[in-house]
């Protein structure tokens, strides 16, 4: 069963050893950069190691934007050697989850952006709800879902 758990001291290491399957670093950041930003935008997000066990598969970033507001989930990635295990499938539940308690505050609206010319995240994204927003950043589109009351 896959588990979040928040980045800490105690784990951070693991998070920088994670590793993007070839081809992979056009579709995501890596988790250094990520809790980069994490640090910056430190009153308003929360990064995520995704375990299965006591084992970091993963890593997401769930941000909060005041000025809109929505939740937006960043930089979520299956280390290279878990790939194919529905891993990916399991966590974005998790988040979903964790971002339904509304942590930073109110909103029904969840938002990520995707490559293009990645299928697979596009698959999994829109069978959980995600809809295309018509936004466009160079290759990442951009998908929200709103919570139904």
């Amino acid at each position: 069963m896959i588990t979040l758990r928040k980045i800490t001291e105690d784990n951070f290491i693991d998070a920088f050893n994670l590793k993007l399957g070839t081809g992979q670093e056009k579709y995501v950041s890596h988790p250094i950069r990520s809790l980069a930003q994490a640090y910056v935008y430190r009153d308003q997000c929360q990064p995520f190691g995704i375990y299965e066990d006591d084992t970091m598969v993963g890593y997401v970033m769930v941000i909060y934007d005041y000025d809109i507001p929505e939740y937006d989930i960043w930089h979520m990635m299956i280390d290279a050697s878990q790939q194919g295990k529905g891993y990916g499938s399991e966590a974005l539940d998790r988040v979903l989850e964790y971002i339904g308690t509304k942590p930073f505050g109110s909103s029904d609206r969840v938002t990520l952006t995707c490559n293009k010319e990645n299928p697979q995240a596009l698959k999994l994204y829109q069978s959980r709800g995600f809809k295309e927003t018509g936004a466009e950043d160079d290759d990442e589109i951009e998908l929200s879902m709103t919570e139904s009351k």
